[in-house]
């Protein structure tokens, strides 16, 4: 009896009660996504199984405690590289292990269905970040701009491998979450401002000069950067969908009709009218927009944003800070996730191969998500057991 109330106090049933939610909403919106019969498949028992595999993930990773996880997390970044490398290696021919689909090879086929290893890569880097984090910082106890350097230096020797593997697929959103994984990351381990302002004006620099060369210096960046014309593409449908209606703005200007014609309320469950491709994966969200209208949308973000507020308060709770620096990137993750799909839906944002987080139907997207969860689940349930105490293993 003691045991079942010892658990029940350091369960994190709020975030269990969140899932839940989103559960339901994902079943509702893939259910109502397949009413065009586009696909000949139904998705919903098979997003109700993923979501099964994915509790148990989360079981599982609940057991092992955060100090755990930081030993093993360079075993784990280590993992992720193989598997990434790996995926390089496999024949790619239709129906083969590592077929290519939409132009990239980022997945490996399986009689489960198609695995990303980038979406458990993420999660693998986070760990691995967190751990270099926190042990430069007992190393380092008297910070300064030298130090701080070499931080950075580090952090971005992390990054280079992922994202050089993520890159070669190609797969431009996987490698947009990894930088903002890493912002959020070296914003939260007290580097100097002195340092990281100067480098974000100089991102934002070097973003809006890349911006500017793929509108008026195409060729210039063909040649020296290997940029393709696909990726030039989407940046005008992007801009300027209605002048690429029948090319790459159609997907865009498909999902802005359908979610300006929700209106306030919606046509209701099932009443969809506008014929949006992938509506059940990167572009749920328009089913969500045009069949429970604004209102239900909101709702739906709304929903995102307590899981946000939830994670970060768990964040904030926590004392040791290898937890904090993995709960900041499990953050910044999900956050990029979410702003990213909603935003390509609604033209603010370029369309990207980004699902939305926990109601996308995809088995790779919701386990590398939900790996990551069951991390913050096992930090709030072990926290009892390690806040006192003093973490002084060499690694």
């Amino acid at each position: 009896m003691e045991n079942k109330r010892n658990f029940a106090n350091r369960f994190d049933w709020t975030l269990a009660f969140i899932l839940l939610t989103f559960l339901v909403v994902s079943l509702l919106a893939i259910a109502s996504a397949q009413t065009s019969g586009q696909y000949g498949v139904n998705y919903v028992p098979k997003q109700l199984q993923w979501y099964i595999i994915c509790s148990v993930i989360i079981g599982i990773v609940m057991f092992f405690e955060p100090d755990q996880y930081k030993k093993m997390s360079w075993y784990m970044y280590g993992a992720g590289i193989f598997l990434l490398v790996l995926l390089i290696f496999m024949p790619e021919g239709t129906g083969q292990i590592g077929e290519r689909i939409n132009g990239a090879k980022s997945w490996f086929k399986t009689p489960l269905g198609n695995i990303q290893p980038s979406e458990f890569m993420k999660t693998f880097y986070i760990l691995a970040l967190a751990r270099l984090i926190s042990k430069h910082n007992e190393v380092h106890s008297f910070r300064s701009l030298k130090t701080d350097f070499i931080l950075l230096g580090k952090i971005g020797a992390t990054l280079l491998l992922p994202l050089a593997l993520v890159m070669k697929q190609p797969d431009l959103g996987s490698a947009l979450v990894f930088f903002a994984i890493t912002a959020a990351v070296v914003i939260v381990a007290g580097i100097s401002w002195k340092i990281i302002l100067p480098t974000l004006i100089s991102g934002a620099v070097v973003g809006g000069s890349l911006l500017w060369m793929a509108l008026y210096m195409q060729s210039f960046l063909e040649n020296t950067f290997g940029f393709k014309p696909y990726q030039f593409a989407r940046i005008y449908s992007w801009l300027d969908p209605y002048s690429y209606s029948s090319s790459d703005g159609y997907h865009l200007i498909t999902s802005l009709n359908a979610i300006g014609s929700g209106e306030i309320f919606g046509k209701g469950f099932r009443g969809r009218e506008v014929y949006v491709a992938e509506n059940h994966t990167d572009f749920i969200f328009t089913v969500i927009g045009e069949e429970w209208g604004f209102i239900g949308a909101s709702i739906v973000i709304c929903l995102f944003f307590l899981l946000i507020y939830h994670l970060t308060k768990t964040t904030l709770l926590l004392k040791d800070p290898y937890s904090t620096y993995v709960c900041a990137g499990i953050i910044a993750m999900i956050t990029f996730h979410v702003f990213e799909n909603i935003g390509m839906t609604i033209q603010l944002l370029p369309i990207t191969g980004i699902p939305l987080p926990f109601i996308s139907y995809g088995g790779s997207s919701l386990m590398g998500n939900s790996l990551a969860i069951g991390l913050v689940f096992s930090m709030r349930f072990h926290y009892r057991t390690y806040m006192f105490t003093t973490h002084d293993d060499d690694d």
